[in-house]
C-alpha cells in the first residue's frame, strides 16, 4: 500500500487567520509555521510508520501534519486550549480514522489508557510502537518532564507500554541542562534526574525567529529513550531529594548540600558518615559529581534511612520555617 499523505489543506498561517488564533503569552504559546522544521522535529523520533503517537499541545497543527505525513497508525492529540480544536478537527477529517482529539490538560490526562493493550512490551525489549511528541509551552515543560521521568521510574503512565520514546521541545537553556555532562556549567538537578533514567539527546536548535510570536530564547529538540536499567536503583523520591539538596548550593562544595539532608543536632556526624560511605570527596562542586557519585550518595542515604526512618521525613526548609516562627513569637 502507498504511504498515507494528507490532501491539500490551508497552510498553518491560513488556519491561524481562519480561526482568529493568537498565541497567549500567559500560556507561553509560540507557533511553528515552517513545515520543513516540523518535519525535522518529527524525524528525530525515528520511523513512525504504523506507530501510535501522542502529541502534546498541537496548537494550530504544524507538527500534527508532519506526524500524519509520517504514516502513523493512530495519532492522539491532547490540547488544553479550546480555540485550537476546530482547526485540529479539520486535520482529523483529512485523515479519517487516524486522529483522536482530547481537549484536556496533559498534566492530568491518563495516557496509559489511550492506546491498545497489545502494544505493550516488556521493559527489557525494544521500545514499543508508541511515541510522545510535542512542542511544549515553556511554562509546562519542566514540571511535565519531571512528571514523566517519575513515570519512567515506576514504569507507569505513558510507560505502561514499555520504554516509550519522547521527542520534545524545550527552551535551549533547559535542553542544555537536560543533556549537560559532568563538570559543565549547565550541569543541574535536571541533568541527573533525566540521565539516570534515560538516554537523552539534544538533537538540534531552532532559532526563536522561526516561531510566531518570536520568543526571547531559542528552542531545542530533545529525544529521550528510557534505559533498561536505571543508573540509580533507588525510589524516585529518594533520588530527587538527594539531588535537589546537593544542588541547593550549586556554587559551594557538595558537602554543604548533603548537610541539609540531616537535622541540625547530628548534621556534621551524619554528613561525614554519608560522604565516607559514598566515597565522595566533600570539596567537589555539585556540577563535578557524576551519575556514579549520585548513585553512591543515594545508596548511602537509603542505608542510613533504613537504619533511622525519621531521616527521610526530615525537611530542612520546614526546620528553617519553624525557627523563624519561634523567633517571631519571642519578639
Amino acid at each position: 500500500m502507498a504511504a498515507f499523505r494528507l490532501p491539500p489543506l490551508p497552510t498553518i498561517r491560513e488556519i491561524i487567520k481562519l480561526f482568529n488564533l493568537r498565541a497567549q503569552k500567559q500560556l507561553s504559546q509560540n507557533f511553528l509555521l515552517d513545515l520543513r522544521l516540523t518535519d525535522k522535529i518529527v524525524r528525530q523520533a525515528g520511523s513512525l510508520k504504523d506507530t501510535h503517537v501522542c502529541e502534546v499541545g498541537p496548537g494550530p497543527g504544524g507538527i500534527t501534519r508532519s506526524i500524519l505525513d509520517a504514516d502513523v497508525a493512530q495519532l492522539l492529540l491532547v490540547e488544553k486550549d479550546s480555540r485550537f480544536i476546530p482547526g485540529l478537527k479539520m486535520l482529523s477529517d483529512a485523515a479519517p480514522g487516524k486522529v483522536h482529539i482530547v481537549q484536556g490538560d496533559i498534566l492530568t490526562y491518563k495516557v496509559e489508557g489511550a492506546f491498545p493493550k497489545h502494544l505493550q512490551k516488556k521493559w527489557e525489549d525494544d521500545p514499543p510502537n508508541v511515541h510522545i511528541i510535542g512542542n511544549l509551552p515553556f511554562s509546562v515543560s519542566t514540571p511535565l518532564i519531571i512528571r514523566w521521568l517519575e513515570n519512567v521510574s515506576r514504569r507507569d503512565g505513558p510507560f505502561v507500554y514499555g520504554r516509550t520514546q519522547m521527542t520534545l521541545t524545550f527552551q535551549k537553556e533547559v535542553a542544555e541542562r537536560l543533556t549537560a555532562s559532568t563538570g559543565s556549567k549547565q550541569r543541574s538537578r535536571l541533568s541527573i534526574m533525566a540521565q539516570y533514567l534515560c538516554t537523552v539527546q539534544n538533537c538540534f536548535t531552532i532559532p526563536g525567529r522561526a516561531f510566531v510570536p518570536k520568543p526571547e530564547v531559542d528552542v531545542s529538540v530533545v529525544h529521550f529513550t528510557p534505559l533498561v536499567q536505571p543508573k540509580i536503583q533507588q525510589p524516585f523520591n529518594l533520588v530527587e531529594k538527594v539531588v535537589r539538596n546537593v544542588f541547593q548550593f550549586r556554587r559551594k562544595y557538595c558537602f554543604r548540600g548533603v548537610e541539609i539532608l540531616f537535622p541540625e543536632a547530628e548534621r556534621l556526624e551524619k554528613t561525614e558518615q554519608m560522604l565516607m560511605m559514598a566515597d565522595v570527596e566533600p570539596t567537589l562542586r555539585p556540577n563535578q559529581l557524576s551519575i556514579l557519585h549520585f548513585k553512591n550518595l543515594c545508596d548511602a542515604y537509603r542505608k542510613m534511612c533504613d537504619e533511622d526512618p525519621r531521616l527521610f521525613t526530615y525537611n530542612y526548609r520546614e526546620e528553617l520555617r519553624q525557627k523563624k516562627m519561634r523567633r517571631g513569637r519571642q519578639l
